[in-house]
């Protein structure tokens, strides 16, 4: 028997942040926090997101304590902040590291029982889904807007730990080219990788099957086509590897990855040059 967890909606294609105003409306959702980190908010990316909800009057508040490996304190002054907003969802914008930051929050509100962090590891019994959380991704990696995973760096033991929760996925993603086009060269490149490995080594796992190799196998051919074309910034290769990374994770988020995964959370636990979640 196999499982596949997806996202109740997702939107795909330039615009797509367009409708965000729309979904929180949808879904009565009226005070969102937004997270996002400080150089999306410093580059005006984060801008893209929260001006459609200044025209709209949507009030909402911000939280951008967020490293680009995400720590347990963090997650907790994230918490803080959405109880003191008295927010009632999370806005998330960017990469693995705010998608992350939002799947523990909104899972800790949601299981007050797990707010000390570390209780999150692997396959914790949480009870009720999480806060909703409505995802704009702004790399073309990590694919965390539509996975079951999160990942949280232990400061204090000098380790990272995943946590695996059908309850944390995001009910809306917004897969949006446009917000991935300020990315650096070199960041470009490195997340496409990521991307093209998630692909590889969830098409090779243990748990593969029939579904998910589809989803793997088109992974791979779209960033194959499209990574270069990202990287010199061209809109259809943009377009291309958003919907690369998405796909790559649509499978690998039911099936698992490989052994390249497990040996990068620990080293990078420990080595600052090591890609961060973006």
């Amino acid at each position: 028997m196999n499982r596949i967890i997806l996202n109740e909606t997702s939107y795909h294609g330039a615009g797509a942040v367009k409708e965000i105003v729309n979904e929180l409306a949808h879904r009565g959702l009226k005070k969102p926090i937004v997270f996002s980190d400080p150089d999306l908010i410093k580059f005006g990316v984060t801008k893209k997101v929260t001006d459609l909800l200044d025209k709209a009057k949507v009030k909402y508040a911000v939280y951008s304590e967020i490293k680009p490996n995400p720590t347990i304190a963090n997650v907790k002054n994230g918490v803080k902040a959405f109880k003191a907003a008295k927010a009632d969802c999370i806005v998330a914008i960017g990469g693995g590291s705010s998608m992350d930051t939002a799947k523990a929050v909104g899972i800790i509100i949601a299981n007050p029982k797990f707010a000390d962090v570390r209780s999150l590891e692997g396959v914790a019994p949480t009870k009720n889904p999480s806060k909703p959380i409505l995802a704009v991704p702004t790399t073309a990696g990590t694919a965390a807007e539509v996975t079951i995973n999160y990942v949280i760096t232990d400061v204090e033991k000098k380790r990272k730990f995943v946590c695996v929760d059908p309850h944390d996925i995001p009910v809306v993603a917004f897969v949006d080219p446009e917000m991935m086009a300020t990315m650096p060269k070199g960041l470009t490149a490195f997340t496409g990788m990521d991307a093209l490995t998630h692909a590889i080594e969830g098409y090779i796992t243990k748990a593969a099957c029939p579904m998910t190799d589809m989803m793997h196998l088109e992974a791979i051919r779209l960033i194959s086509l499209h990574l270069r074309d990202a990287v010199a910034n061209k809109p259809s290769g943009r377009e291309g590897m958003a919907l690369g990374q998405y796909i790559a994770g649509m499978g690998f988020s039911n099936v698992g990855l490989g052994v390249d995964h497990s040996m990068a959370h620990g080293l990078s636990a420990l080595s600052r040059s090591c890609s961060p979640r973006r």
